[in-house]
């Protein structure tokens, strides 16, 4: 919390900057968040500093909850969002990148609400607790468990022995990252305040822009292409970017899932940009056509979720692309949502491999990945995982529908909530927002969000009644 009143702190001084009228109420919000973070310091600074794994567990799924409840207080105090329930889902859905909006005007928000919107997702891409191990370190001896909570995969890979070691590499390549890109932006048709914002949402792979129809307000192929080369970047593990930055090609082009993730990209693009010819929904040239077809294939599989064309207006055959790539997500280890890759990966083999036990029933075939072979534990579950995934979809499906959501309109948000895109189907797509949904649907997929960002078992665990047991 101390952390999170020193970046509104940065969003207020924009506010003054540009004098968008909602500089009092900002204070406010960074005096509430500092004022509780120094009250929880002063009622925890004699607390046992042992962490085990339940600990862990639950620091990182409150630290979400507590986050997201505090930065909603610049825009319920400013009067800019005046629900209490729209304030958090926007709140959440900026600190999970998620990318969904109440928003109906955009361009009428004050600028240093935009800003911190924008900052919300760079700040929840890495992930709070990683950039927490960076800067406390009296997290140090403890880190593991936090680390390994707040980035749960098949494989957890460490650039460095020591957890805040790693935590500290990832955040440089981030923060590199986000500088290049701030450049490349505004060398275009952007303006350094857009640049910035954009910059902090295409790393994180959030999604909220400036501009009410998000990248296609500039109409610019410059912007776009730049944009979705770092989509990619978004949507690929930081652990190979770090071996990109030093030259260590072999290991890249060494792991499945990173050829995996392009394999399907390139798929799904041809997948839709056949589609929009064949349909006769093409618009333009060629050129054009797959430039859109590139960029929201892109979107959506990395969960960026910017749009710059409205693909719900394309038809079932899309959306059903759409769903798949929104459920399987992009690399482990990235700032994206949905499944990952090589949970994807890790299953399609699996199901390979038992047909061919099948034919062959005394075989030993075992699921290699990096050449590596999969234990079966791991693969036990990638399986419970994949289960538990889609029950949470239906489960929250079946109470959207319940409330009067269209159909189409609840499986839609229900994807795209848990794998952390944003714009869904139906009036929640590209050119919608989820302004009319009541707030009971609302807090189903903040629900939702929480649970995709932090992969299922870190949140839902905590249901458990045997987590609680001494």
């Amino acid at each position: 919390m101390f952390i999170e009143s020193v970046f509104m702190f940065a969003a207020a001084l924009v506010s003054v900057h540009y004098e968008d009228g909602i500089i009092g109420p900002f204070f406010n919000s960074v005096a509430v968040t500092f004022g509780c973070a120094l009250i929880l310091f002063f009622l925890g600074r004699d607390a046992d500093s042992e962490m085990g794994r339940r600990e862990s567990f639950f620091i990182v799924a409150v630290t979400w909850i507590i986050f997201s409840f505090f930065g909603m207080l610049p825009f319920y105090l400013s009067g800019s969002i005046s629900d209490v329930t729209d304030a958090y889902f926007e709140s959440i859905s900026g600190f999970t990148t998620t990318g969904a909006t109440i928003l109906n005007n955009i361009e009428a928000m004050p600028k240093g609400l935009l800003f911190w919107r924008s900052l919300m997702q760079w700040l929840g891409g890495i992930g709070i607790i990683v950039f927490t191990l960076v800067l406390l370190p009296f997290f140090a001896g403890n880190g593991a468990h936090l680390y390994r909570a707040e980035t749960s995969s098949i494989v957890l890979e460490k650039l460095r022995p020591r957890v805040r070691e790693t935590a500290r590499k990832l955040w440089i390549v981030y923060v590199v990252l986000t500088v290049i890109l701030v450049l490349l932006l505004w060398s275009g048709p952007m303006t350094l305040f857009d640049a910035v914002c954009h910059a902090f949402t295409t790393i994180a792979t959030g999604g909220f822009s400036t501009k009410q129809q998000s990248i296609l307000h500039w109409h610019s192929a410059y912007i776009e292409y730049v944009i979705v080369f770092f989509m990619i970047l978004g949507g690929t593990n930081f652990s190979l970017i770090y071996y990109m930055f030093y030259k260590n090609f072999k290991r890249i082009r060494q792991d499945d899932e990173f050829k995996w993730y392009l394999s399907a990209l390139v798929v799904a693009t041809l997948m839709i940009f056949v589609g929009l010819i064949v349909s006769h929904q093409g618009y333009g040239n060629l050129e054009h056509i797959f430039r859109d077809s590139l960029f929201q294939a892109t979107a959506l599989f990395t969960s960026c979720g910017f749009a710059t064309a409205d693909y719900v207006s394309w038809g079932p055959y899309f959306w059903v692309i759409i769903l798949m790539l929104v459920v399987s997500g992009a690399c482990a280890g990235s700032t994206s949502g949905g499944m990952k890759v090589i949970r994807s990966g890790t299953l399609i083999k699996s199901v390979l491999n038992e047909f061919s036990r099948q034919i062959h029933p005394r075989a030993v075939l075992p699921v290699k990945i990096n050449k590596v072979v999969v234990p079966q534990e791991v693969i036990a579950n990638v399986m419970v995982f994949a289960l538990v995934y889609i029950m949470v979809i239906v489960i929250s499906t079946l109470l959207l529908t319940i409330v009067g959501v269209d159909f189409v309109e609840s499986i839609g948000s229900a994807v795209c909530s848990i794998g952390n895109v944003g714009p869904a189907l139906g009036k929640t797509g590209p050119v919608g927002t989820f302004a009319h949904l009541p707030d009971f649907a609302k807090w189903v997929l903040c629900f939702d969000m929480i649970v995709g960002r932090l992969e299922l078992f870190t949140l839902l665990i905590i249901f458990m009644p045997g987590f609680w047991k001494k």
